[in-house]
């Protein structure tokens, strides 16, 4: 198959180097690694994070601390991939034939990835594995667990599955490929794979996830308000209706860019330019709806609070009066970039920049910037959290509960 053209025809000079499963398993090691640098940092700023998710206590002293297992992790994850991309690349020299021929090597290292997270191996976090498992398993078709058992560890769960959407297209479509005959997974992605909507459905599920989980705590609220006989601490669960509406506002923003992707005037009615202002008004909503949510909601900040709330003396500007980031220019430093990264869809607006999303490279990049968007706001909303529970939370909150350690929470 060697300078076949048919081949080449198939591959960019990015899949090239890193094929579509290597991309796939790439970003999963480094969220892996970024999870252990958020547990570690916020350790060092003695914010409890395994108290605040339930997860069993250290038993002894000499037992590692939770980054430290997770680093390990990691570690583990990290050396069969390095190795395996190392043994790829001298293998193939870049050759499209050679490429397309040793999908071997990614696909084995995929399976290695989820043996790593299911064999029941002691020494390599097989509790903080376990837990994660069986938190994705009760989150997978929006469950929720109670305060005491761990919601806002599974809220924390499903949110970073948001941020890795796009990842789970590219995974199904890795598969998609792997298992079609005459295919190969290291070929250029068929982003045709499944038809017009099966991919946008299952980058939409995340977001299914936490619209059920959502509408679970408004229910709660509603419940705990009948029992006592009128609307309680928690408010009357408006703040959990707009949070759903949040999420659903990317079901448009999705829908509408698989129209774009398989236009066809007959069937839609409607201009391509009128779909794509349709598209870009729904992205507008989303992303500020999204950036105002993380802001006030996620990280209790006064940006957008009114002015005597905003420039309140006993906190700088914007921000608010108990923090454990002393720093403030982390906080408006997380701020821009969370705004930034909410944005990055306008780069598909640059007119130099029109197919910018349409190379693997570009998307590649797209999916690296949201992991590293999930990854600061983690830190501030895990802080937001610790805040609540350990000074009291904000008055008009009713996110996530489990305010004070004497209170029984009943939403």
């Amino acid at each position: 198959m060697d300078g076949d053209p048919a081949v080449e025809s198939q591959l960019d000079g990015f899949s090239l180097v890193l094929p579509l499963p290597y991309r796939v398993a790439l970003i999963i090691v480094l969220g892996v690694w970024a999870w252990g640098l958020n547990l570690h940092y916020l350790h060092l700023i003695k914010i409890d994070v395994p108290s605040l998710i339930r997860y069993p206590a250290r038993n002894s002293p000499t037992e590692p601390p939770h980054h430290f297992s997770t680093y390990r992790l990691a570690t583990i994850l990290t050396i069969p991939l390095a190795f395996s991309l190392f043994l790829f690349w001298v293998i193939t020299h870049g050759n499209p034939a050679s490429v397309a021929n040793w999908e071997i090597l990614p696909n084995l290292y995929l399976l290695v990835l989820v043996l790593a997270f299911v064999l029941p191996i002691q020494r390599v976090s097989r509790s903080g594995r376990y837990r994660t498992l069986a938190t994705l398993k009760r989150i997978s078709i929006g469950g929720l667990a109670e305060a005491h058992d761990g919601k806002f560890g599974d809220v924390l769960m499903a949110d970073v599955l948001t941020s890795y959407a796009k990842v789970m297209g590219d995974l199904f479509i890795a598969l998609y490929m792997l298992f079609s005959f005459g295919r190969s997974s290291t070929e250029k992605p068929d982003r045709q794979a499944g038809g017009q909507y099966l991919v946008p459905f299952i980058i939409a599920i995340p977001s299914m996830i936490r619209l059920r989980q959502c509408l679970i705590e408004y229910f709660r609220v509603r419940k705990a308000n009948a029992k006592a006989g009128g609307i309680g601490a928690h408010g009357w669960g408006g703040q959990h209706l707009a949070n759903a509406l949040k999420y659903s506002s990317a079901f448009p923003v999705i829908v509408l860019s698989a129209l774009m992707r398989g236009y066809d005037p007959a069937k839609i009615g409607m201009s391509e330019a009128g779909l794509f202002r349709l598209w870009l008004f729904f992205v507008f909503v989303n992303s500020f709806y999204s950036f105002y949510w993380d802001v006030t909601k996620d990280w209790d900040l006064s940006l957008f609070s009114t002015s005597r709330e905003r420039n309140d003396p006993e906190h700088p500007w914007a921000l608010r009066r108990n923090r454990y980031f002393h720093a403030k220019e982390m906080y408006y430093g997380a701020i821009c970039l969370d705004l930034m990264l909410r944005c990055t869809w306008s780069l598909k607006l640059s007119p130099h920049l029109d197919h910018f999303n349409d190379l693997e490279g570009g998307i590649f990049v797209m999916e690296l910037l949201e992991v590293l968007r999930r990854w600061i706001w983690i830190f501030f909303r895990v802080e937001t959290e610790w805040v609540r529970n350990t000074r009291g939370p904000a008055p008009d909150d009713i996110l996530l509960g489990d305010f004070s350690p004497n209170k029984i929470d009943e939403d």
